[in-house]
């Protein structure tokens, strides 16, 4: 993956950051209501929504919501590259895919499921029980879109879900980066400032079994995936970001 230089990447925060405000103010009056599609053995794309509290909903647009950023273009942008590269039968929907709540029965019918901004997640304990239960169950979570202190929030609420269960750094060998394509280093350019890591939690924290989530830390992959067609960013970059996201829903089917 080649690195940007750092007046490329300072353009690049720059602009993202103009982007995520003009999503934002989208945001403000969009209508996220799902049109959800009910299994039918093809793959759906599963976005976890949740409430924020009232503090937090409040900001230059007041209802910012967090769990929608990027929706649904990022989701549908990346199926629709599956539909193209692999024999894996999808089925988009009217917005992509699927948008669930964590104690929602439906969301065990299907194995990959993707939340933005968990910074901003604080579940109930009914929906704590439910995630632990799709994850327990052979579910694959990702998390996507946090930064900085947003990590201290994201762990405290998987203390929650898997309790006892840590927050490993991954690296290049563990099969979740290769199970289509070939994922040479894990190095991205800063959406950030501070370099991507990629973090999993395993069954028994013991890296030999199963990965149940992953966490793009200091990263934001579903952005690359929905601003992919526009040139806003480099096309190597997006392209990484597409392999990522490649590899994780395969890698949800196989293991």
């Amino acid at each position: 993956m080649p690195r940007l230089t750092n007046r490329n990447w300072i353009g690049s925060i720059l602009l993202s950051g103009l982007i995520a405000i003009l999503v934002t103010a989208g945001f403000a009056g969009a209508d996220v209501s799902p049109g959800n599609v009910g299994y039918d053995s093809r793959f759906v794309f599963v976005r976890l929504k949740y409430e924020m509290p009232t503090g937090l909903q409040t900001g230059f647009f007041r209802q910012d919501i967090k769990w929608a950023h990027d929706y649904p273009r990022a989701e549908q942008n990346l199926m629709k590259l599956i539909d193209e590269l692999s024999l894996l039968k999808v089925v988009q929907g009217p917005n992509g895919g699927n948008v669930l709540a964590l104690d929602d029965p439906e969301l065990y019918k299907f194995p990959f499921a993707y939340m933005a901004e968990p910074g901003f997640w604080f579940p109930t304990d009914n929906e704590v029980e439910g995630l632990r239960a799709y994850l327990r169950k052979g579910g694959f979570v990702i998390f996507d879109d946090f930064t900085a202190d947003h990590w201290y929030n994201f762990t405290d609420q998987m203390e929650r879900v898997l309790p006892g269960l840590r927050p490993i750094e991954l690296d290049i060998a563990h099969p979740v980066f290769q199970s289509f394509f070939e994922t040479t280093t894990l190095e991205m350019a800063p959406m950030y400032g501070p370099p991507p890591t990629f973090w999993g939690y395993f069954e028994d924290n013991d890296q030999q079994k199963r990965l149940l989530a992953l966490a793009n830390y200091e990263n934001d992959i579903g952005e690359y995936w929905e601003y992919s067609d526009t040139g806003w960013f480099p096309i190597d970059l997006t392209n990484d970001a597409y392999k990522f996201g490649v590899n994780y829903v395969i890698y949800s089917l196989t293991h």
